[in-house]
């Protein structure tokens, strides 16, 4: 039987009866919109993620374009970020009319290299035609990325940061989530994400009250808020006092009943990930590159990803054996047409385009049985010795 890359429906299995009477409860209520499981869920986010404040919204994109909505930042602002990663962490800056400027990755870890973000920060300043606004770091692959030294950057320049969590949320360095570097952290509940719903869904979590408040009203048509109504008088619906511009991004109130079953067993997935992780590195360090996580971090494991040569003969091989593999972001996002007229570092991402050739992603999830990934270490060996 072929080893799944992501195992769904063990998770389920072990959620059990609970899990379907959360969400024939939301069936049964008729709360399918702003339920109370909502702010249940946020309150539990906001406790787990160590965030004063926890907005839920529709996906891991609107999580990333609520906050530049929030901020203001448009057309003729520059919000930079990496070009390996999924393009929805670039999409948010034109879906606002910004211009996102791409910066190279450090070849160890996969994440932002902060000397990378400084000379393009520089490069756009000198060229005078964007207004550097904001950073997105991304936290690929599930571990943090190099937050203090990123922030430093930040505020050198006075930008704000966004932590895109949408694989590492639950990651932490030095025992501190992103957002206590972060002015915002997001994150995604894709069904695959190492905390997912069973549909789409998203949120941002925030550390301003008035920052916080004015997500709520964005998340709903620019709805009237609390602040918005001190000192007047409007005896209706607040949704139908309209006083910005704003989007539909509400969650659906059956996914957050599921991630309040989720989240009650997720710190020991992430402690099962991290065991199936150690387990790779100890069968394969010595023939491939695997996974280094940044000094005093600990990641959720989102995928595990190696460095082998050969990548596609393995991945044919291995799918041969009954093992599944995935290769994330072969073309980075800088050079994809629609994103190839943006800017770039000056000195050019020699290491995103390297690594792009480069990475393979092997099964993760926190049921990884013992034998099924003995199958996989020994494929992966067999492959290597006959391939030198």
């Amino acid at each position: 039987m072929p080893i799944p890359f992501i195992d769904l429906q063990a998770q389920r299995q072990r959620l059990g009866q609970p899990l379907e009477d959360a969400i024939l409860k939301v069936v049964r209520s008729g709360a399918y919109i702003m339920g109370p499981e909502i702010a249940a869920f946020e309150a539990e986010m906001a406790a787990f993620g160590e965030a004063p404040f926890v907005l839920s919204c529709a996906s891991g994109t609107d999580a990333l374009v609520l906050p530049l909505m929030a901020w203001g930042i448009g057309p003729g602002d520059a919000v930079f970020c990496p070009s390996f990663t999924f393009a929805a962490t670039a999409e948010a800056m034109p879906l606002v009319g910004a211009s996102p400027v791409f910066v190279d990755v450090d070849a160890r870890t996969y994440n932002m290299d902060a000397k990378s973000l400084e000379a393009a920060i520089q490069a756009v300043k000198a060229k005078g035609e964007l207004t550097p606004k904001a950073v997105i770091a991304v936290d690929l692959f599930g571990q943090p990325a190099d937050y203090p030294a990123i922030r430093k950057v930040c505020d050198a320049h006075g930008l704000k940061l966004i932590a895109d969590s949408a694989q590492g949320f639950g990651c932490t360095l030095g025992g501190r989530h992103p957002i206590h570097w972060a002015d915002v952290a997001t994150t995604s509940f894709f069904p695959a994400k190492p905390l997912g719903c069973y549909g789409d869904g998203g949120a941002v979590l925030s550390k301003d009250a008035r920052f916080h408040d004015l997500l709520v009203s964005l998340r709903v048509h620019g709805q009237a808020v609390k602040s918005d109504l001190e000192g007047r008088t409007f005896d209706h619906d607040p949704r139908y006092l309209n006083v910005r511009v704003g989007t539909n991004s509400r969650m659906d109130t059956i996914q957050a009943a599921v991630l309040l079953e989720k989240l009650k067993i997720f710190p020991d997935e992430i402690e099962a990930r991290n065991r199936v992780a150690d387990r790779y590195a100890e069968g394969l360090s010595d023939l491939v590159t695997v996974p280094t996580v940044i000094e005093g971090g600990v990641s959720v494991w989102a995928q595990y990803t190696i460095e082998a040569p050969n990548r596609d003969g393995l991945a044919a091989a291995l799918r041969e054996k009954g093992v599944p593999t995935a290769v994330y972001y072969p073309i980075p996002i800088h050079r994809q047409g629609v994103y190839s007229v943006y800017p770039t570092a000056p000195d050019g991402l020699p290491v995103t385009e390297a690594k792009a050739g480069q990475v393979i992603s092997l099964p993760m999830h926190p049921y990884l049985t013992p034998d099924d990934q003995d199958q996989v270490i020994a494929a992966i060996r067999a492959f290597v010795k006959a391939n030198r």
